[in-house]
């Protein structure tokens, strides 16, 4: 079970995390700290707490009612950028297999808009 959420998941997955979501998360924490929320436009009410430990989806219409976790990120030893990433998947939500195959293509896309936002922004600034 995911540390930090306080419902008990309907099923736990094993999972792997395609490294450019991985990375592009990562990076978006460095870049704008933790946690960070991350609205999921193609995904109507759905948004995603990232943290170091947990990325947590929640429907932010139903009063952040938890339906998806990312945790237990196998990130220890990594000397690979390209390579995919192991973690554990919570599922809390009966419908959640309607969106779990899209989420990350979903918050992949949503922060690669608000870096690409943020270093114009750093070029303008210094131009």
């Amino acid at each position: 079970m995911a540390a930090g959420v306080e419902r008990t998941p309907l099923r736990t997955y094993p999972k792997q995390i395609d490294a450019a979501c991985y990375n592009h998360v990562r990076l978006a924490l460095l870049r704008f700290g933790a946690p960070l929320r991350v609205g999921l436009p193609r995904h109507r009410g759905l948004e995603v707490i990232l943290d170091d430990d947990l990325w947590l989806c929640v429907d932010a219409a139903r009063e952040d009612t938890p339906v998806l976790a990312w945790f237990d990120f196998e990130t220890r030893g990594r000397s690979s950028l390209h390579a995919p990433v192991a973690c554990r998947l919570d599922v809390y939500h009966v419908h959640a297999g309607l969106v779990m195959g899209t989420t990350l293509d979903a918050l992949t896309d949503a922060l690669r808009l608000r870096l690409a936002a943020a270093a114009q922004g750093e070029n303008h600034a210094s131009g």
